[in-house]
């Protein structure tokens, strides 16, 4: 990247391109074949970019699901299981509400491992839909790993969980953690008291004994699982927005189900939350976040964490849902998080949740913030709809096709350069201090998003760059995608 004029180029091609003025190259490349132009950019020493997707092989893989009760240290294990953070951990009890998935592996064995938020008897509202979250991951999982905080011993909520599990037929290792040394050691033997056979005690904070855990893990595990990690096929679906715009609410409603917890008290999800959701007779991979409240440099605790996962799963998804609140004035904190998806190189659909809230003085109003606030992404198809009722979800599909098929669009070499000439002789680059840049010739390096790469005697300024774009957008679409144009500027070989 350098900067020229206050804009900043991007060339993701390499350095800037020398040329003898000797070298035969054409003002455009409207006459020439494939095959010329591979030799053409051949002789320039520039190799064309294309990006491929790996195959994902992984499939039935076996499910670990840790569960216990509120603040024994879970997600702080699940960060110690699969090797790096990114369980949302915090000093308070029940920061993980939902049940979250994540890929492990060890010695070459691959499997999943489901975090859980805390278990508690005869819990209400927001609690009680927690635990019901992790008595599921009991019940739906090959192996069960029960946490219990070795330096309390077995309580009344510990009892109560061993009883779920006996009921769940299930193979369970019980883990006594915050064994951080040899002096918690001996009151690891109290907890034979549950029955559940003897504990491994494990340091989740430091690592202790949990090479010897993870190895158990191993041998109790089935050869063939009931779990999917990153099944091939199934696009992947980002839910983003604030807190307490209704995330959660439309994936339960597109899952048919209560996956993910809902209350009206806004920040519930923590972790991102996978779901693999059959719309339109196909499978979707849907990720309910949590809701971005302020940039993460001013957010603290669990709070940033969050919001550190939620970039994260935007960045391993193919396509971002951003739901914005019909019934509230487009806030600064909407625009913002629709920029994150468009820098991110995400195809985008925009979702106006809550339209049951929404009257006849509202609906002007909103027709006026979309035209003045939402004018740089006009590209995104916009649907309404109402998570609560699920009214009008079924228009989410034929969205996300629209902008997946934007996405994913490749324009051929020759009918870029077709067009790049019509355009440079209908609206030529405006000349500047005595010069006028030219387009020499173009191509598209990659899709998803796609990236075109035009070769330039000068620097486009960004005003006739944006003027490209658009005209790119109206001649192949491009509908649901950001584009990135980058300039190779050519100068002259110094003799």
């Amino acid at each position: 990247m350098y900067e020229e004029d206050g804009v900043e180029i991007y060339d993701v091609a390499g350095d800037a391109f020398e040329i003898d003025d000797d070298i035969d190259l054409p003002e455009n490349l409207t006459g020439l074949s494939e095959a010329e132009y591979a030799e053409l950019l051949d002789k320039l020493g520039i190799e064309d970019i294309n990006e491929f997707e790996e195959e994902d092989t992984l499939a039935n893989l076996p499910v670990v699901a840790v569960v216990g009760r509120p603040n024994v240290g879970k997600s702080t294990f699940v960060n110690r299981l699969i090797g790096r953070r990114e369980a949302v951990v915090e000093d308070i009890p029940g920061v993980t509400r939902d049940r979250v998935r994540y890929e492990a592996d060890w010695n070459g064995i691959p499997f999943i491992v489901v975090d859980t938020g805390g278990w508690e008897h005869d819990a209400k509202g927001l609690a009680g839909q927690v635990s019901a979250q992790a008595q599921q991951a009991m019940t739906t999982s090959d192996v069960v790993l029960f946490v219990v905080d070795a330096t309390v011993g077995a309580t009344d909520a510990d009892e109560a969980i061993v009883r779920i599990l006996r009921q769940a037929k299930v193979p369970v290792l019980l883990v006594a953690n915050k064994v951080d040394d040899a002096r918690v050691e001996p009151e690891v033997a109290n907890l034979w008291s549950l029955g559940l056979g003897e504990p491994f005690p494990v340091s989740a904070l430091h690592g202790r004994g949990s090479g010897d855990l993870l190895d158990e893990i191993i041998k109790s595990l089935p050869e063939e699982g009931s779990g999917i990690a990153r099944p091939a096929g199934p696009k992947r679906i980002a839910l983003l927005g604030k807190p307490n715009v209704g995330k959660s609410s439309l994936l339960n409603a597109l899952a048919g189900g209560s996956r993910a917890v809902v209350d009206s008290v806004a920040g519930t999800t923590v972790d991102p939350v996978d779901e693999l959701i059959t719309l339109g007779d196909r499978e979707w991979i849907f990720v309910d976040t949590a809701g971005i409240r302020k940039r993460s440099k001013h957010a603290s605790g669990h709070e940033y964490y969050a919001t550190l996962r939620t970039k994260s799963a935007l960045d391993r998804a193919d396509l971002a849902v951003v739901l914005l609140d019909a019934s509230q004035p487009l806030s600064e904190q909407d625009l913002r998080i629709i920029t994150m998806v468009v820098e991110s190189g995400r195809a985008l659909v925009i979702a106006f949740n809550k339209w049951d809230l929404v009257d006849e003085d509202r609906r002007y109003y909103l027709d006026r913030e979309i035209e003045r606030e939402l004018n740089q992404v006009a590209w995104a198809p916009r649907i309404n709809l109402s998570a609560r009722t699920g009214w009008h979800t079924d228009r989410l599909v034929p969205a996300l096709d629209k902008s997946l098929a934007g996405w994913q669009t490749r324009v051929p070499t020759g009918r870029l350069n077709a067009f790049l000439a019509e355009i440079v002789q209908a609206h030529p680059h405006p000349v500047r201090g005595g010069k006028q840049p030219k387009i020499l010739f173009g191509t598209q390096a990659g899709i998803a998003p796609p990236v075109f790469i035009l070769f330039t005697s000068g620097f486009l300024e960004a005003g006739y760059r944006r003027f490209i774009e658009r005209r790119f957008r109206e001649e192949f679409g491009f509908v649901g995608s950001p584009i990135v144009i980058n300039l190779r500027i050519r100068e002259k070989r110094k003799r």
